[in-house]
């Protein structure tokens, strides 16, 4: 395994150490971010684990449809919108953002800054 890789994963090792201390004691949700060189993908799971109670992602017809030109960042930035209103459905409000490893910079940010702007707390 190269370098990169094995630093994201001992990276996204640690946080989810952190976000299984913190759901110990307040039963909150994560926010599974994953990405692609050209897709995002988003999950909220269960405090509990193994339950994905929402999900989105830059594949589905209401991002391909309302971004035919725009860039990866302003489909990150639909998702963070579409994984906030789904959620809310479920009836989750705040969220644990666990980034799989991924530095909070770019899509990420940009997808998690527009589920905050969206009423979900991260």
């Amino acid at each position: 395994m190269n370098k990169k890789r094995s630093s994201r994963f001992k990276r996204a090792q640690r946080t989810r150490e952190h976000i299984k201390r913190l759901g110990r004691e307040k039963g909150i949700a994560r926010l599974c971010i994953n990405r692609s060189a050209q897709h995002i993908y988003v999950q909220v799971i269960a405090p509990e684990g193994g339950k994905i109670l929402a999900q989105a992602s830059s594949l589905e017809k209401a991002v391909k449809d309302a971004s035919d030109e725009s860039t990866k960042t302003d489909k990150a930035k639909q998702v963070g919108k579409l994984i906030a209103e789904r959620a809310k459905q479920a009836g989750i409000d705040s969220v644990a953002s666990e980034r799989s490893g991924y530095r909070y910079h770019g899509r990420v940010a940009a997808l998690v800054q527009s589920a905050r702007e969206h009423g979900l707390v991260v």
